[in-house]
This record gives structure tokens, C-alpha cells and sequence, in this order.
């Protein structure tokens, strides 16, 4: 008998108060990047619990397979994936399952994502002989550290063995209400490239300009030239983002420091114009050196490539949503120039990354990711549950 909607229904219902305390948990003790010991120390003994055989990737990453008895060794599966790291962020949030680290917080959702894919594997798990091929869980390190725990994923065989020939993730998006879901098929999130900008001049007295070479004006002189050259010569029709948050000179009114350091970010949806620009970076980096007579090292941090959601995967979880819940909570969702690391399975496998509504006004939540008073309607939860059951079984 065909899993039905209605079963998956009453089994998130079920679970709701488990998989809540899968989340509480996992808030409570946050990982950064990498370092998601006891985070996929846990993962691995839910799973364990619930009967799923289950192995590492790299040193905090854990995946899994459910097969039923009528797959084959070597059948193609779908992927699930859930990120588990958390950010370096304190928590401002006064709830009993606040973080217990100072200075680090799940402020992205992960802790929701990771204990979704718990609760969902357990449904999976206990109807996997109705399943029409085998499921591949994938709790992956590193989502918010470039260059995203996805390449290790990738690197280590996680599409392989047996082949992945489709991949779904989810993710709490604030913007859109509990019990609502969010779709883009086809270009959805840019790329991400991180500059870091050292500027070498010759520091000395401030009333005499002709003994010193002042790194910020060359600094500033950088900024705007990068930010002019991509505003100006970006093709049309692909949207690009260069912008700066960090600009330090430790000088003084009559001093002019040594050196200055820039951070910044720069975001496209071409991988052909995300090339030519870079060059151009650097080559304005040389001139202004030149220039100057000081140096500009400009070093660019090559991250995530754009996310291209497959138009007739994304279409069909789309159309199970509205089946699900009715057209008035699925929405259309434009592209964003925020960046995700599941772009890179997006580059060999179709895929569909969706958003989950988390938003409730009456109860205040409604800070964006990464604040830090993040956080979810824990119903949301039971959505996700739902929609990823639905998806594998569909």
C-alpha cells in the first residue's frame, strides 16, 4: 500500500515531541565549522537508535542509506541533506534551550534542518519497503565555512556508491510564515567569492604627504574603482554584487599608517562573469599599486558557486506542496545574491533546495537568519517532517 499524506500526517504529530527535543538539544550545544564532534556524535546514535546503520564523512560528518528489501545493490537513490554547523554569533535570545557556548550559535537553522532529517529518516526507516528507490542521508560539516563542507561531501564519494541521481535540502527561511513553503526552479542563489585586501604603503607624519604613502587612500581608491567596474560592465540580465565591510588603518590625525586591510564580498550568477571580473579585480589592484608606488595584495577566496535548482524536480516537490497544503502556502520566491554551499551539488546532480516557513509575528519571531534572536515556530518542524516524507515516498 502507497504512503499516503494523511499517514505522514499523523506520524509527524507522533514524533513532534521527540524530534523538538532533537532541535532543543542541538541549540543548547552549537559546533562552528568543522568541529561538529558531538554534534555528529549524536546524529550517528539517533540513528543508531533507530535501527539506521550509518558512517563518517570526514571527521563530523555522518551519512546514511535506507534500502528496502526490492532495491538493488547498486540502485540510483535521492539525497537528503542537513547541515550541522552553527555560527559564531551570542545567542541575545532568553529561551530555556538558549546555547550554552559562549559566542556561538545555531542562528542559521541548522539544529532545525539536522533534527527534521532525524525525525524524517525514522518514517523512512520504518516504511522503507514502500519506498521506490533507496534514500541517502547526508548530515554535512561546514555549510557556513568556506570552502563548505559540500566539497569534502563530494570529494569522499557521498554522491557515489550507489549514484545519487537527485538531491533535496530544505531551509527555515524567516521571511515566509509557519506552515508556508517557498520555490525558485532554475538560477536561485549567487556565488560567493571573499576578497582580502592588504595595502602596503609608507607610513610617516601626516603634514608631510610627500614623505608618505597613505594606504588609505589607496584602499579607498580600490573600493570605488572594483565597485564602478562591476556596476558598469556587468552583462545585463546577471546580477552581481560587489560590497566591503571591513576596512581597518590603525594611523592617527597626524599619523599615516604602514598598511590597511579590506574585507569584502563579491557575488554573481555566471561563472564565465565571475571569471573576467576577478581578473579585472586584480588587474585594479596593479594599477592603483603602480600608481601609488605602494602595493595592494589582493587575495580572492574562490567559494560557493551559484545554486541552479533543476526546473522539473523543483516543479514536481513544488506541485506535492500544493497537494499537501493548498496553493495560498506555496510561494514563488525571487533570486537572492545569498549563497549556500548545497550549490555545488547543483553542479552535478539536479536538485531542489526549498524554503520552509518559520516566521510568527504574534509570538515575535521574526529575526532574520544569522541575528542574534534567530529563531523559529517550532511547528515548522512538523512541516518539514512532512514535506521531505512526502517527497521520498511520492
Amino acid at each position: 500500500m502507497a504512503i499516503d499524506f494523511k499517514q505522514i500526517e499523523i506520524y509527524s504529530e507522533k514524533i513532534y515531541d521527540k524530534v523538538l527535543g532533537y532541535r532543543e538539544h542541538l541549540h543548547r550545544n552549537p559546533e562552528l565549522s568543522y568541529k561538529e564532534y558531538n554534534t555528529s556524535k549524536f546524529v550517528s546514535s539517533v540513528l543508531s537508535e533507530i535501527g539506521i546503520d550509518n558512517f563518517s564523512i570526514g571527521d563530523t560528518g555522518v551519512a546514511a542509506l535506507i534500502s528496502g528489501d526490492h532495491h538493488s545493490e547498486n540502485m540510483a537513490c535521492i539525497a537528503l541533506r542537513a547541515d550541522l554547523d552553527a555560527l559564531p554569533i551570542q545567542e541575545a535570545n532568553e529561551v530555556p534551550y538558549k546555547s550554552k557556548v559562549d559566542g556561538v550559535m545555531h542562528a542559521c537553522g541548522h539544529d532545525v534542518h539536522t533534527s527534521i532529517l532525524l525525525g524524517t529518516a525514522e518514517f523512512i526507516y520504518q516504511n522503507r519497503n514502500q519506498l521506490n528507490q533507496p534514500v541517502k542521508l547526508i548530515f554535512q560539516p561546514g555549510e557556513e565555512q568556506n570552502p563548505g563542507g559540500a566539497t569534502l561531501v563530494i570529494r569522499e564519494g557521498g554522491l557515489k556508491a550507489p549514484l545519487v541521481d537527485k538531491m533535496v535540502a530544505l531551509h527555515v527561511f524567516p521571511d515566509l510564515d509557519y506552515g508556508h513553503f517557498g520555490f525558485k526552479g532554475g538560477l536561485y542563489m549567487a556565488s560567493c567569492d571573499e576578497l582580502h585586501v592588504e595595502v602596503q604603503g609608507l607610513g610617516g607624519h601626516g603634514a608631510l604627504p610627500d614623505r608618505t604613502v597613505n594606504p588609505l587612500f589607496m584602499g579607498a581608491e580600490f573600493i570605488l574603482q572594483a565597485k564602478q567596474f562591476i556596476d558598469e560592465n556587468t552583462p545585463k540580465n546577471i546580477p552581481s554584487v560587489i560590497n566591503f565591510g571591513h576596512f581597518e588603518a590603525k594611523g592617527a590625525t597626524n599619523v599615516v599608517p604602514e598598511k590597511a586591510f579590506i574585507k569584502g564580498t563579491f557575488r554573481t550568477m555566471d561563472e564565465k562573469w565571475r571569471d573576467v571580473a576577478k581578473v579585472e579585480l586584480i588587474t585594479i589592484a596593479e594599477n592603483i599599486s603602480r600608481k601609488y608606488r605602494g602595493e595592494i595584495k589582493l587575495n580572492i577566496s574562490h567559494g560557493y558557486p551559484f545554486l541552479k535548482n533543476d526546473v522539473e524536480l523543483t516543479g514536481a516537490i513544488r506541485n506535492i506542496a500544493i497537494d499537501n497544503y493548498g496553493t495560498e502556502m506555496v510561494h514563488d520566491l525571487p533570486k537572492r545574491m545569498t549563497s549556500e554551499d548545497f550549490a555545488y551539488y547543483s553542479q552535478l546532480v539536479p536538485v531542489c533546495f526549498f524554503r520552509l516557513g518559520v516566521r510568527n509575528e504574534e509570538k515575535g519571531i521574526v529575526n532574520g537568519l544569522h541575528h542574534p534572536n534567530f529563531d523559529i515556530d517550532p511547528r515548522a518542524i512538523k512541516k518539514g517532517i512532512q514535506m521531505l516524507s512526502s517527497i521520498v515516498f511520492s
